[in-house]
């Protein structure tokens, strides 16, 4: 079996909940290339959340869905997917080490050693093996999207959808996560959702705006620096596209 990474293709896209006066997307699509990440912005209701709640298979029976999702290989992209969302979710009654191990916990084979020792391997590379028995609400909030970075990790999924997990960060935590998530999550393919225009420069292969309403995905040329990348004039200039766009979208 191949552990290439995959892409996704989103075709003339329409997404309308149950009850609406109108679409939330209408005519959308975009290239999610392989082994990339690709960051979505746009104003607050535009429809972000809704599309990555959708190809995680969290709102079948809240909309109407029109369109086309393809994968790279031919195959369904559902049930190959990690959601890793802006609250970190963690049970509070579960240790560190439990809430990483959280998905096996559901299926037939459970907690084995095997799952217990890659656990513990992810709360390493994270940087959290000392707290591994300690639980949640004693940590702080770097800590909890670590962990919550690790449960995510320990899925395995080729792709990776992740709502603005860094926007309760402060701005050192916040770099520090984003360095650390772009490494670990290597040959994943990720979609990320972010309001701020610096992370998506930072992190993205593929950026998209979405605007109008219905929404549809506007493409923004990036810097020619490889991510993750750090702050030189070719990046404040296209920040500063970022935000003339969003404002445009505003008015």
């Amino acid at each position: 079996m191949s552990n290439a990474p995959l892409g996704l293709s989103i075709q003339q896209a329409c997404l309308h909940y149950h009850g609406a006066d109108k679409a939330t997307l209408e005519k959308l699509s975009m290239e999610i290339p392989p082994g990339e990440w690709t960051c979505l912005l746009g104003r607050s209701g535009s429809g972000k959340t809704s599309l990555l709640r959708y190809l995680a298979g969290l709102l079948d029976d809240k909309v109407d869905w029109h369109g086309e999702v393809k994968c790279s290989d031919g195959l369904p992209f559902q049930h190959r997917i990690a959601y890793m969302a802006q609250q970190d979710l963690l049970l509070p009654w579960l240790s560190v080490e439990d809430n990483v191990c959280l998905s096996y916990r559901f299926n037939k084979q459970g907690v084995s050693d095997e799952v217990r020792n890659k656990a513990l391997s992810l709360l390493e590379s994270v940087g959290l093996l000392d707290v591994r028995k300690a639980l949640p609400q004693t940590l702080s909030g770097g800590m909890r999207q670590r962990v919550a970075l690790a449960r995510t990790l320990m899925q395995d999924k080729p792709f990776v959808l992740m709502d603005e997990p860094f926007s309760a960060l402060d701005a050192v935590t916040r770099h520090k996560l984003q360095r650390l998530s772009y490494t670990l999550l290597k040959n994943k393919t990720v979609v990320l959702i972010t309001h701020d225009p610096q992370e998506a420069v930072r992190l993205a292969g593929r950026l998209y705006i979405l605007t109008n309403s219905p929404a549809q995905a506007e493409s923004l040329a990036l810097p020619t620096l490889f991510p993750p990348r750090e702050l030189d004039p070719e990046s404040a200039h296209v920040q500063q596209q970022i935000f003339h766009r969003l404002e445009q979208d505003n008015d």
